[in-house]
C-alpha cells in the first residue's frame, strides 16, 4: 500500500501551483514523494503524473535521469564520499574505502539498522575544502579517514552533528522535504561560507577591485563595434586599392 496520504496529494498539487506551468513543479513534487515514501515508487510516479496531467513515462524518466532520486530506500542519513579527480587525490579514495570496511557496505548500500547509505559522488564544487563529503546534501570539509569514521559513528548512535557550512544534520527525509519548497527553519544556522571560498573576494578588496557596470559594459561593446567598423573600413579600402592597381596594369598592358 502507497503511504501516500490526502494531506500529501495536497501538497503535491501545492508545489504544482507555484508554477506558471504546472509541470515544472515535478522536481520538487518527487523530493516530497520521497520525503515521505523514502524513495521514487510507482505509486510517486503516478501521483505526479495525474496531477500534472502528463504520462507516467515522462515522469519515470525526469525520476531516473537525476541521481538524487532513489529507486531504493535511503537511510536516515545518506552519505556521500567525493571521490573525483581532486578529492580522490587529496585522500577521498582512502575515506570511502575505509568507510566501505568499516560500516560493511559497498557502494549504494545501507548499513543494516537503516542509519546509513553510503556512496561515492562527483565534484560538490567544493575543492577549497578537499577532500568533502556530504550528508543529507550538507557539507562536511576536509575530511579524514578518521574523521570520516567517527562522522558515521556519532550518526549512528543518534549525536547530534552539524555540517560544517550549514545547520545541524537532520534525517534524509527531513532534508527531502525541504527540497521540495519546505523550508525546516534551519536556513540561518552555521556559516554560509568559510576562508577558503571568500579568498577572492577579500583579495578584490584589498585591490579595490569591482565587476563591471552596465554602463562599463555599454562602453566596451561600443568600442569593440567601432573597431569592428574601423577594420572593415580598412578591409574595403585595401580592396578598392589592389582594384585601382590591377586597372591600371591593366591598361598599360593595352597601351603597350
Amino acid at each position: 500500500m502507497t503511504a501516500l496520504t490526502e494531506t500529501t496529494y495536497a501538497e503535491l498539487a501545492e508545489i504544482a501551483a507555484r508554477y506558471p506551468e504546472p509541470r515544472s513543479g515535478l522536481l520538487p513534487m518527487l523530493h516530497l514523494v520521497q520525503s515521505v515514501e523514502g524513495r521514487i515508487t510507482p505509486e510517486g510516479i503516478e501521483a505526479c503524473a495525474e496531477l500534472l496531467g502528463i504520462s507516467a513515462a515522462e515522469v519515470s524518466g525526469v525520476a531516473t535521469f537525476y541521481t538524487m532520486y532513489k529507486r531504493k530506500p535511503v537511510g536516515d542519513y545518506l552519505v556521500g564520499v567525493c571521490t573525483n579527480t581532486l578529492c580522490a587525490v587529496m585522500g577521498g579514495d582512502a575515506i570511502f574505502e575505509r568507510l566501505k570496511d568499516h560500516l560493511d557496505v559497498g557502494n549504494d548500500e545501507t548499513t543494516d539498522d537503516g542509519k546509513i547509505t553510503l556512496e561515492h559522488v562527483e565534484c560538490n564544487a567544493a575543492c577549497d575544502y578537499a577532500p568533502v563529503m556530504m550528508v543529507n546534501w550538507e557539507f562536511m570539509d576536509n575530511m579524514t579517514p578518521t574523521s570520516a569514521v567517527q562522522l558515521v559513528d556519532d550518526l549512528r548512535e543518534g549525536k547530534e552533528v552539524s555540517s560544517t557550512r550549514g545547520p545541524r544534520l537532520c534525517t534524509w527525509k527531513e532534508a527531502e522535504r525541504v527540497l521540495a519548497g519546505f523550508p525546516d527553519g534551519r536556513v540561518d544556522e552555521g556559516p554560509g561560507a568559510g576562508g577558503p571560498s571568500l579568498a577572492g573576494l577579500a583579495l578584490a578588496r584589498d585591490n579595490s577591485w569591482t565587476a563591471p557596470t552596465r554602463e562599463d559594459v555599454a562602453d566596451q561593446k561600443s568600442l569593440g563595434s567601432g573597431a569592428a567598423e574601423s577594420k572593415e573600413g580598412a578591409v574595403a579600402q585595401a580592396d578598392t586599392g589592389r582594384a585601382e592597381t590591377e586597372t591600371k596594369q591593366e591598361e598599360g598592358k593595352k597601351d603597350g
